[in-house]
């Protein structure tokens, strides 16, 4: 693993995240890399586009805007609930047949527990509809040798060009395919250059409809805004991957799983490789604002360190 942020705290280098990054050209081959990026790893919700991408390829029969919400870790807004909701019932199904946990919205954690606004939902709803479609059982949905989900991993492994080497249980309980970083940045790189249909509609719906992908103030939501062209999407444990209109591609891991250390690289990359994502929101997440506090106050940030941006150069 490779240090890629520093946590600064009243001048003084308080903390440092390692992980490992991998920059791809257009044509899928490594342009830059850092860490270890062939290993294989779970890339927990930076997989969503491409789960989506198999259940278009099953069946799935759904508008451009459910297609974003199929691929979100939105934060269970109204209109993230209220879609999800719908698109059930468009298959004649309804919230109890969502296997995700049930869990509060993002930005009201006080509010009623329920499963549509699980993060994930838009997920489950999507692959629960790509059943009714293709005849499927819903009951199992999620185990790992349902029709369904072998499908998804015979389309994942096929746009990483990998095998999948390990199946688990991500923490919505839908089955996690691991397969490496370098397979990830190829997947996205062809999600937006591909002349298939199939590929370039889950790119083009996530970048026509970024708030269904995430939500107010998130990062995927804020840059896909900022940057023209850009299709983005983040996970768990410290995992993201975007892919610039030209298919140039990034994927990252940050080893202990924080979140904090991935938005200072994401703003960092994105500049290093040419587009240029601007606003006070861009600004603040380039630095991690409001992260490192002293009595309610800013008193320090973090910074990409030299070996990353040397890279990504």
């Amino acid at each position: 693993m490779t240090a890629l942020v520093e946590v600064v705290r009243s001048g003084f280098v308080e903390s440092v995240h390692h992980g490992s990054v991998v920059v791809t050209a257009p044509d899928g081959s490594v342009r830059a890399s850092l860490g270890d990026v062939d290993e294989p790893m779970y890339p927990r919700s930076s997989n969503k586009p491409l789960q989506a991408l198999g259940m278009l390829r099953a069946g799935l029969d759904v508008a451009d805007d459910d297609l974003a919400l199929v691929c979100a870790s939105h934060n269970g807004e109204p209109e993230h609930v209220e879609r999800t909701l719908t698109l059930l019932a468009k298959a004649g199904l309804d919230e109890d047949t969502l296997h995700c946990p049930p869990d509060t919205p993002r930005d009201r954690p006080a509010a009623e527990r329920r499963r549509a606004a699980m993060n994930c939902s838009g997920k489950h709803a999507g692959m629960l509809s790509t059943c009714v479609s293709a005849e499927w059982p819903t009951a199992t949905y999620t185990d790992p040798e349902h029709p369904l989900q072998r499908a998804i991993a015979e389309t994942v492994s096929e746009a990483t060009g990998e095998p999948i080497a390990w199946t688990g249980v991500d923490g919505c309980g839908a089955p996690l395919l691991a397969y490496s970083l370098t397979g990830l940045a190829r997947a996205f790189g062809r999600l937006v250059t591909a002349d298939s249909d199939d590929l370039r509609r889950v790119a083009d719906a996530m970048r026509a409809h970024p708030w269904l992908v995430a939500g107010t103030g998130r990062e995927d939501t804020v840059l896909m805004d900022a940057v023209p062209g850009l299709l983005m999407k983040g996970g768990a444990e410290g995992v993201h991957a975007f892919a610039l209109a030209d298919g140039t591609a990034v994927a990252l891991k940050v080893a202990d799983g924080n979140a904090r250390a991935r938005e200072p690289i994401l703003v960092e990359a994105l500049r290093l490789l040419g587009a240029t994502p601007a606003g006070e929101a861009v600004d603040r997440m380039a630095v991690g604002a409001g992260i490192v506090t002293g009595a309610d106050r800013d008193v320090g940030s973090l910074r990409v360190t030299t070996a990353l941006a040397d890279a990504l150069r």
